[in-house]
């Protein structure tokens, strides 16, 4: 997936935990299907529903990128690294918390799988800072460093594991960009607009423009969207300011 080619509807994510019910869910993928690039499906919608929302979200012709933060010892995200893969999701996720060894065999087991397979090659991402922690989290946690230290100290070494790219704020975005060049994919969630947002628990967020004209490649919006009288309408315009991002780049 070249996001250099790609148009800006197509760097919108979609956050799907969301419904009272799998067809509830999948309600929100035929309304927003045409506006948005792919479908986070997550620990919620994925917990609630299962591998048969992927199917169901595939079977509509769309993308799907499976949000579980992989954090295990190496042999067992490499074994969900294979059933993320048998799922055909377009980008899966670990957490880069779980070590170098982790991410190097997750990483050699997806190219295995896509040489033997010969399908178009699985994103596979690595989470550093949670969007909902700040460096006085950090602290209470017992990590030394604040979350733009840490969150580029855990996309370095991800990148040393060949991983394709990381999901971190958007505040962090611009020293990644710099510190592991143009190729590194960035998806970024928290991102908020100028309408309030009900129940925020992110504290570290930016409106979408910036979040792209800062480096990311990837916005993961969901109460946004979900929240707006129109979300198709609020997606077309966040798709707007993700193309406006791209114009001020460098």
């Amino acid at each position: 997936m070249n996001t250099l080619n790609n148009p800006a509807r197509e760097r919108l994510i979609f956050a799907l935990d969301v419904g009272e019910g799998l067809e509830d869910a999948l309600s929100w993928v035929d309304r927003l299907g045409d506006h948005v690039g792919l479908f986070k499906v997550g620990k919620e919608s994925f917990v609630r529903y299962g591998t048969e929302i992927v199917r169901q979200i595939h079977a509509r012709g769309r993308k799907v990128f499976l949000d579980l933060k992989f954090h295990d010892i190496p042999n067992t995200v490499a074994r969900a690294a294979e059933a993320s893969f048998a799922l055909g999701v377009a980008m899966f996720n670990v957490h880069a918390l779980g070590g170098m060894r982790m991410m190097v065999e997750t990483v050699n087991e997806v190219r295995r799988l896509t040489e033997r397979e010969g399908n178009p090659r699985l994103i596979v991402l690595a989470v550093t800072v949670l969007t909902s922690l700040n460096d006085s989290d950090l602290k209470m946690m017992g990590f030394n460093r604040g979350t733009r230290e840490t969150a580029l100290n855990l996309a370095r070494l991800a990148q040393d594991a060949g991983v394709s790219g990381v999901v971190a704020s958007a505040d962090d975005a611009a020293a990644i960009r710099k510190a592991c060049g143009s190729e590194f994919l960035i998806v970024t969630p928290g991102i908020r607009g100028t309408r309030e947002v009900a129940g925020d628990d992110q504290k570290r967020i930016l409106a979408p423009c910036e979040a792209i004209k800062c480096g990311a490649d990837f916005l993961v919006v969901g109460r946004p969207i979900r929240q707006a009288a129109d979300p198709a309408g609020e997606a077309d315009e966040i798709a707007g300011e993700i193309g406006r991002g791209l114009s001020l780049r460098d």
